[in-house]
């Protein structure tokens, strides 16, 4: 199978002669080409029947890497999933507008951190006001900078339940079924907020189309919340493509697959390797900046009040009570399976030693 991987070792000196690249699509770049290869090391194991011997070599863990978070964000749906609250939930999706985001390709830490902040605070901001929720929201926010062709659409997601905490400390729910609260004053307020972070980072241009249109911002019911939680994990810990979408490396050029997001249907996208490269490397965040947050009954201060929240809706409902994740496990842990030999389908895999790591990690 065709990986990212491979175009990066294949292309990656090439692209990396012609661009002025900062340090983090560098390291990303270093850490995915040799991922799970002897330059991070690994273990020998050894088949305890017929001998047969096998290298399984450490992945890179580079949060961008199409390979590795496998098992990190099982773990991490299952203790989001552990937090639902047996409600309606409803799925918000904040925008950055074109002409703004030369700024985040600029200034990315500055603007994502202010896209996340303005379209939070936008949201709570209606939502204190008893016309429509009259409390303070859990929220899951999550930031995505792509479309599914990989071009730069910076946005954030909020999965929010129809309901909050009001000022007594008791749960409320929404006044209206049918929505949470007002798209066109939601827009209105996310718009003035980035405009007073803008001027605040000393980056406003105020003289910009953008601030006498109408901004995006979508909400839509998204059910229980599971299926959206399912969504946003498949990307917490990576960026927009995985090497399954991945077709064929021909002549220079990378063929991969997607589905429009407008009409659903599967297309394909064939562009040269250098624009492939381009296009996987604006979507790496810079170092230490914090794509998922949790705010309200979510964030970590407040796990016990979520816990007697919970226990209250679960009663009033009669609904089950969300299930909480298992205790996390290793391979070496004590009862835990081993592994058939690959080749004799008879033996287990018995580890012998470690595997030193060929150089030192990239800086």
């Amino acid at each position: 199978m065709l990986e990212v991987a491979e175009i990066f070792r294949l292309h990656g000196e090439s692209f990396r002669a012609h661009h002025q690249l900062t340090p983090w699509p560098l390291k990303a770049m270093a850490d995915i080409e040799h991922c799970r290869t002897a330059y991070f090391g690994g273990h020998l194991e050894r088949c305890d029947r017929c001998g047969h011997e096998h290298y399984s070599y450490h992945s890179c863990r580079n949060r961008h890497c199409p390979k590795c978070h496998g098992e990190q964000t099982q773990a991490w749906l299952e203790k989001q999933q552990a937090r639902l609250l047996p409600v309606a939930y409803y799925l918000l999706t904040f925008t950055l507008p074109a002409s703004l985001r030369p700024l985040a390709r600029t200034h990315p830490r500055q603007i994502y951190n202010l896209l996340i902040k303005a379209a939070v605070a936008s949201l709570q901001k209606l939502a204190r006001d008893p016309q429509w929720v009259g409390g303070i929201l859990p929220i899951l926010a999550v930031l995505h900078t792509w479309t599914r062709a990989l071009l730069f659409h910076p946005h954030v997601h909020l999965l929010v339940p129809a309901g909050g905490i009001c000022p007594e400390g008791t749960w409320v729910e929404a006044k209206h079924p049918n929505f949470l609260v007002p798209g066109y004053a939601l827009s209105q307020i996310f718009r003035a907020k980035i405009k007073a972070g803008l001027k605040k980072l000393r980056l406003l241009d105020p003289n910009c189309a953008c601030w006498n249109q109408k901004w995006d911002v979508n909400c839509r019911h998204a059910g229980s919340g599971e299926k959206v939680l399912d969504y946003l994990a498949r990307y917490v810990f990576r960026i927009a493509i995985t090497n399954s979408r991945l077709e064929k490396l021909e002549e220079g050029g990378v063929t991969f697959r997607y589905r429009d997001n407008k009409t659903h249907e599967l297309r394909h996208l064939t562009l040269p390797a250098q624009d492939f490269i381009e296009r996987f490397l604006q979507h790496v965040l810079p170092k230490g900046f914090v794509k998922v947050r949790t705010y309200g009954l979510w964030s970590a201060p407040q796990q016990e009040v979520l816990a007697k929240i919970q226990a209250q809706l679960v009663q009033a409902s009669h609904a089950q009570p969300p299930a909480l994740p298992e205790p996390e496990t290793t391979a070496l842990a004590s009862g835990a399976e081993p592994i058939i030999c690959p080749k004799c389908k008879l033996g287990h895999m018995i580890f012998i030693r470690e595997i030193a790591p060929e150089r030192k990690r990239p800086p």
